[in-house]
């Protein structure tokens, strides 16, 4: 006779099927610290201010801190209609999720693919600066200018860390924690004690106080030269985004993603005032010695200033590697929070099926994205290895041109909070400002910068490289503008790819067009199978 074991009851079979749109990732794995930290690493804060500091400082002087904050200005603004959208809609697609419900598939398919190709493209510098400044580190000078070893090291960094994110999102959190925890402690006591020694008389020639002409734009010389300034400033901010990326696996995803989001922006405004005015006023804004706008010093302005302000014995020779070991830190914690927010917009591009379904699949025990995570991890080193086997000035150009993708998505944000919430724009003054005004603001400002860099990138004489049209009247354009609207010009024509190959979301079945208040209606479209 059959007997019944009620010691331990069944399982419950796993389901077979997981309904268009749900994606199966760890729920409630971070808090709002974790968000935090993830949102202020993704802009690699010292590697940021390492490479353009001494750009801004070369365009516009003494006004460079002005300049940062005029930069935040958008940034703050977008983040803002990030912060509303996600409330309505905490979907780890965002910008692709959010454009296609409310200006329709084609605009929400560019939208992901722009996060995409932005990504791809600075995981190539990442993981260069990765692989230099590693070698510099253990003094390995000759290897940090081979071409050949720099790409080998930044190609390791990649799968490195690909394997963390593959992991699983709470070790790359407690990961970025360590990371950024050095990074911040050693530009905060950069910054203190390049101002303790100009204020005490020991710093060197050249240095001045903090003055508030420094804040006044109206000293800049021109107006070009205020724009190309700001234009290098605004994208120092870029990153603050991976923080509402990982929203779904973010506890109170509707609320604390956006939050984290906001204060981020406001905590590199504050790092990058710091910086930028403890700098400029330890090393002034000459154009030799250890003046800021040196052109000798300008790719890396901290490495030389570390020495400087921290000297070159006893524990100052340690700062001074530790500054160098940070911006390595910075870069290489970078590369990961990358990779996070790239994976999850493919992942959620592929769950409402803008995308081969594959890149939907999600790891049954860590509980991220598969295909995703790895598919970037492999983008990315293909993309490196490619570019570099072309010409370093090719990826120098290249990074320079994601500025135009990443206007473009955040424009494109910016429009959609407008647009999704025009019912409830009267409703209140608090509606008005948050939903409508900042969002819709910052829109056209970074639909400003996306014009006048298309100008800016345009010349030959800008950047490194420029390309002489094979048809007529033969015009030759900087390789940046050409790299920046071809990548663009390559999500167009794989979206009608996917168009013939992925029927159901064009037509607006898996992701239908809505306006706030009315919620989607659920999709009618056969679920999917779970990844096993």
């Amino acid at each position: 006779m059959a007997t019944i074991d009620s010691a331990r009851p069944a399982d419950p079979p796993p389901p077979l099927r997981r309904a268009a749109g749900e994606k199966g990732l760890k729920t409630g794995a971070l808090g709002l610290a974790s968000s935090i930290v993830i949102g202020l690493a993704s802009t690699a804060p010292a590697y940021s201010i390492a490479a353009t500091l001494g750009i801004i400082v070369a365009g516009v002087g003494l006004q460079s801190p002005i300049v940062m904050v005029l930069g935040f200005v958008p940034m703050f603004l977008i983040a803002y209609g990030y912060k509303e959208l996600n409330e309505d809609n905490p979907d780890c697609g965002t910008t692709f999720t959010w454009g296609s419900r409310t200006f329709g598939p084609m605009s929400g398919w560019m939208g992901g693919w722009a996060i995409i190709v932005a990504d791809v493209i600075v995981m190539a510098n990442l993981a260069q600066i990765a692989g230099q400044y590693g070698f510099r580190l253990i003094g390995a000078y000759g290897l940090a200018d081979s071409t050949l070893w720099t790409t080998v090291a930044g190609v390791v960094w990649i799968v490195l860390m690909t394997l963390i994110c593959y992991i699983g999102i709470e070790i790359s959190a407690n990961l970025q924690k360590v990371l950024l925890t050095i990074e911040v402690v050693v530009l905060v006591a950069l910054g203190v004690t390049a101002l303790w020694k100009v204020y005490a008389g020991d710093a060197p020639a050249g240095s001045a106080h903090i003055g508030l002409s420094w804040f006044n734009p109206f000293e800049i010389d021109s107006i070009d030269a205020l724009t190309k300034g700001v234009l290098a400033a605004v994208f120092i901010y870029w990153g603050w985004d991976t923080a509402v990326a990982i929203n779904e696996e973010t506890a109170d995803s509707e609320r604390t993603p956006g939050r984290a989001a906001v204060i981020s922006t406001v905590l590199l405004l504050l790092v990058y005032l710091l910086i930028s005015t403890s700098a400029l006023s330890f090393a002034g804004a000459g154009e030799t010695g250890h003046g800021l706008a040196n052109p000798e010093n300008s790719g890396d302005v901290l490495s030389g200033l570390g020495s400087s302000v921290f000297g070159t014995v006893g524990f100052g020779w340690f700062m001074a590697k530790l500054l160098v070991f940070m911006v390595l830190t910075s870069s290489a914690a970078c590369t990961q929070t990358t990779i996070l927010p790239t994976a999850r917009t493919s992942l959620s591009m592929a769950a409402h099926r803008a995308i081969p379904q594959r890149f939907a699949r999600v790891h049954h025990r860590n509980l991220v994205p598969t295909w995703s995570t790895v598919g970037m991890g492999i983008a990315s080193v293909a993309f490196y290895v490619a570019i570099t086997r072309v010409s370093t000035n090719v990826l120098t150009d290249s990074i320079g041109s994601i500025g135009l993708a990443i206007a473009f998505y955040y424009g494109l944000t910016g429009y959609t909070c407008v647009w999704y919430y025009r019912r409830v724009l009267t409703r209140s003054r608090r509606d008005l400002l948050f939903k409508g005004l900042m969002p819709g603001l910052g829109a056209v400002l970074l639909t400003y910068f996306f014009v006048d860099a298309c100008i800016v990138y345009g010349d030959k004489d800008y950047g490194t490289t420029y390309w002489t049209l094979p048809f007529p009247p033969h015009w030759q354009l900087g390789g940046v503008l050409l790299t920046g609207l071809g990548s663009l010009l390559l999500g167009a024509i794989l979206m009608l790819v996917c168009r013939c190959t992925q029927p159901a979301f064009f037509r607006g079945e898996t992701l239908p067009r809505a306006v706030f208040p009315a919620r989607p209606r659920k999709s009618p479209h056969p679920p999917e199978p779970v990844d096993p």
